[in-house]
């Protein structure tokens, strides 16, 4: 019984899936059948009016869909119901001329209905109302709709990139998240596709217009060959016979025609807004001022002596009533707005509260950027704001550089803050701020100037090096006395810059990690499936990589990394045994990033009686360093400060070569109070790379 439940369930998807893809087949072949076969009337009065049905629901569509890209079949669509229509006329052309001399209903009923009732079997009125719809039809609703198209789909295209650069700004300030960046794209692609496809659509709308035409004059005079030649007609009788068929069969054809004409000029026509038609027009025709005004000239027109007084009077009224309910309407929607939508009234007609939900606990952002109201022109593209994409710059190059996608940067403006200040924020904590000016431009002095400048002496917020505050006009003044001089935006990305350099590590978590490592795991499939969590849990690899970022190592290599973790991670689960083995494996990465690729290194080193004591105070007091004296630590500390500014003045990197179990320990000791200074290990060194020590602390 299950196998036979099973083979029905094959049986009915896979002819749900056959039949699917039957209904281009069968139009084409219904198309072709249509030209070459020839049709019976009975068939082709089944046809004229399924056309007209099809036509009516195409131009309803297009009224009340929402949006015209939601209509984006409309294009195929078009072209479907055109070709069909042409091909209607090519089998009612031939039953109406092979049996058009038996008069009455020889070629269909609806053809003999549209020649006998719509034009009262006069052919000469038919022949005015055919040529007044065909000129309505050509020169007025599809040369208007081929323009708009044309010129739609033009401005759609050029406004392209503007757009992307918007989703792009909206992404890279955190507005938005990658998956409705990716919508928004998506939406943009199908607007451009739609309306360059409504741009060939119109043209064909525009052909078959005139294709009616010469389709009416050919049958008249073909109609009027064959009845005077071969069934043996006068010419009046002929005339009549074929010109009544004839300007039947171009009404049939010529009505769905216009209304398929009128149904694409309404979509070009509308904008991209998600709102029915209808609520379009009353929301914006329905203007009171405009309303009352009209009512006003109907009113005095409908009095005026010969007028019709009914007709001026009634439509007064009406406008004047339509505009006072808009008022009304208005004033209802004034009022539910001034409610408070997180206050709900209970049966009491007490104010209730809404509930809380988690949705109401809002998470910290990972990096965030508050401005004073006057620095907001630094993050508006409408007033040349510039910060945004500064600050996708920063992103894009610290990612490249550390090896890890940092995440987008939150930026608000916050009316607490002193009008020219910003706060830079890392989970919710503020790690930095300054003051700044948006409408000048900070000149640096890198160390050695030629003069004095004259503005507001301030401090680079990167860097703490001295600077003042200039305006604009004085930047190539500044620049000839050696200053470096930067606008405001660029003091604020360098900022951010700097700030997410030292503190990269955390930003790097679970999700990110194991993102690295899904990565790895495309190209090199065999070197991650065995270490997490077999060889090392995952919180242990997170640990590895956030000191390697704390220690200044980036982590772009992480085929490297996860070859040594796995190589170390069955003989031990330390961090920082394994931080140790993961630098050695990178010591090359490691000489190239201190040294430029330079062939020797300048390194400060311990003398060899304070290596050997600060060796005896680790294992008293434990792999924290507390074990050292405080006297000696400050005096460490002091000597390497003075050590390493020496090789900045010489414009050289500031390195502490030290043993291997002391290098983690010093490393985080002197983190924060000897900036600049590299910490190494002597199994850190790289082969091809000579030592040059330039100085022994402790001596």
């Amino acid at each position: 019984m299950q196998l036979s439940g099973y083979l029905q369930r094959v049986d009915k998807n896979q002819l749900q899936q056959f039949t699917s893809g039957l209904g281009a087949p069968i139009v084409l072949l219904a198309i072709m059948g249509m030209v070459i076969l020839p049709m019976p009337p009975f068939l082709l009065d089944v046809l004229f009016s399924f056309n007209i049905a099809l036509s009516l629901v195409i131009i309803l569509v297009a009224v009340l869909t929402q949006r015209p890209v939601d209509f984006g079949i409309f294009p195929l669509v078009l072209l479907i119901a055109t070709v069909l229509r042409l091909a209607l006329n090519v089998a009612s052309t031939r039953v109406v001329l092979l049996y058009g001399h038996e008069g009455g209903d020889a070629a269909g009923k609806v053809i003999e209905a549209f020649g006998a009732v719509v034009i009262g079997g006069n052919y000469a009125v038919g022949v005015v109302v055919f040529a007044i719809l065909l000129i309505i039809n050509f020169k007025v609703v599809t040369a208007g709709a081929g323009r708009i198209s044309e010129v739609s789909a033009r401005f759609t295209l050029d406004a392209m990139p503007g757009k992307q650069m918007a989703i792009d700004a909206d992404l890279n300030a955190g507005y938005i998240d990658q998956d409705e960046a990716r919508r928004r794209r998506e939406e943009i692609t199908a607007e451009a596709d739609f309306y360059g496809s409504m741009d060939g659509a119109s043209k064909f709308v525009k052909g078959d217009a005139v294709a009616g035409l010469f389709i009416m004059l050919i049958n008249i005079v073909g109609g009027l060959f064959i009845g005077m030649i071969q069934h043996d007609l006068s010419f009046g009788n002929a005339m009549e016979v074929y010109t009544i068929l004839t300007i039947g069969d171009g009404l049939v054809a010529q009505i769905p025609s216009l209304l398929l004409s009128v149904a694409t000029a309404i979509i070009v026509t509308r904008e991209n807004e998600t709102q029915e038609m209808g609520k379009e027009i009353r929301s914006q025709l329905g203007n009171r001022q405009a309303l009352y005004i009209a009512a006003a000239v109907l009113f005095v027109m409908g009095i005026v002596p010969g007028m019709p007084h009914l007709a001026f009077l009634s439509f007064a009224a009406m406008a004047a009533g339509y505009g006072y309910w808009q008022g009304k309407q208005a004033e209802k929607e004034a009022e539910q707005a001034k409610v408070p939508a997180t206050v709900q009234k209970d049966d009491g007609g007490m104010p209730e509260m809404k509930e809380l939900g988690w949705d109401d606990v809002h998470q910290v952002d990972t990096i965030g950027l508050e401005v004073g109201y006057r620095l907001i022109p630094l993050v508006d593209k409408a007033q040349g704001g510039e910060l945004l994409t500064r600050i996708k710059g920063v992103r894009k190059k610290l990612s490249q550089e550390l090896g890890f996608l940092v995440p987008a940067v939150h930026i608000r403006d916050n009316l607490d803050l002193d009008p020219n200040v910003y706060t830079i924020s890392m989970m919710g904590v503020t790690i930095g701020d300054a003051q700044l000016s948006h409408d000048e431009e900070l000149a640096i002095n890198p160390g050695q100037v030629f003069g004095k400048l004259d503005g507001r002496p301030t401090k680079d917020p990167a860097f703490g090096l001295d600077a003042v505050w200039i305006k604009p006009a004085k930047r190539e003044h500044a620049q000839t006395l050696g200053y470096t001089v930067v606008d405001a935006a660029t003091v604020v990305a360098t900022h951010l810059s700097q700030l997410l350099t030292n503190n990269a590590y955390q930003l790097l978590g679970h999700e990110e990690v194991q993102q690295l490592l899904d990565m790895l795991a495309k190209n090199h499939p065999k070197l991650v499936e065995g270490l997490v969590p077999d060889i090392l849990p995952l919180s242990t690899v997170v640990k590895v990589l956030q000191t390697l970022l704390f220690e200044g190592v980036p982590i772009r290599d992480m085929r490297t990394i996860v070859q040594t973790l796995s190589e170390y991670g069955p003989k031990s689960q330390d961090p920082d045994v394994l931080v140790s083995a993961v630098r050695i494996a990178l010591k090359r990465l490691i000489a190239q990033e201190i040294c430029q690729g330079g062939k020797e290194i300048p390194v400060i080193t311990l003398a060899p009686e304070l290596e050997q004591m600060l060796h005896k105070s680790l294992q008293a007091g434990g792999e924290d360093g507390a074990g050292i004296e405080p006297g000696l630590a400050d005096r460490i500390q002091q000597s390497l400060q003075q050590a390493s500014q020496q090789q900045e003045l010489a414009g050289e990197p500031a390195v502490l070569l030290t043993s291997g179990m002391l290098r983690p320990v010093l490393s985080r000791f002197l983190k924060y109070s000897v900036a600049g200074l590299h910490v190494l290990s002597y199994q850190e060194i790289p082969d091809d790379k000579q030592i040059k020590i330039v100085s022994s602390v402790g001596q």
